[in-house]
């Protein structure tokens, strides 16, 4: 399928399909005439793509996590390295809501304060 086609199945824009295949998340070969060609299971490999990339994973994790990843969804098959990775990433997702929490409450005390005479 032609990227064009592929962009049409998944709402993906073709230059999104083709940033994806310079970060080695997507394969396409090429014909005879220079242009990309896909395989069906594109679609399924740009929805997980999409998928993990909105549970907040970079493309670095997601080109480890993609060979292991099963349906639209996905559902993950895990493994030892794969358990470690994402164990990393939910403990920075965890850090960054710690970090929001402190400048919220800050900004929360901040309101809280007394207003200036004028």
């Amino acid at each position: 399928m032609l990227i064009g086609e592929l962009s049409r199945h998944t709402g993906v824009s073709a230059r999104l399909l083709r940033y994806y295949e310079e970060q080695r998340l997507l394969e396409a070969r090429r014909g005879p005439n220079g242009y990309r060609d896909y395989d069906e299971d594109a679609v399924v490999t740009v929805r997980q793509i999409r998928a993990l990339l909105n549970a907040g994973l970079t493309t670095d994790v997601i080109r480890e996590v993609l060979p292991c990843a099963r349906g639209e969804r996905p559902e993950i098959d895990m493994c030892v390295d794969l358990r470690a990775i994402l164990g990393h990433e939910l403990a920075a997702i965890d850090e960054q809501i710690g970090s929001l929490q402190r400048r919220r409450s800050t900004l929360a005390d901040y309101l809280g304060g007394p207003c200036p005479a004028t």
